[in-house]
């Protein structure tokens, strides 16, 4: 059976971005609500219509 290496890392995560002394990474978005924020932007809902038109296929004949 093959030994697994014991070699001891010094725990430091390679991709983790360098900055400045005393500057700290922002690894998240800042925003000024907490949780989720929404993938449509500033709207409020219930909107009174919906900007959907459903496509249509026309069948050539």
């Amino acid at each position: 059976m093959a030994k697994a290496k014991t070699g001891k890392k010094n725990g430091i995560d390679p991709t983790w971005p360098h900055v400045a002394e005393g500057e700290h990474p922002v690894s998240e978005l800042a925003a000024d609500r907490q949780g989720a924020l929404s993938p449509f932007g500033d709207v409020t809902f219930p909107l009174d219509s919906v900007p959907y038109v459903h496509p249509e296929t026309k069948i050539n004949k």
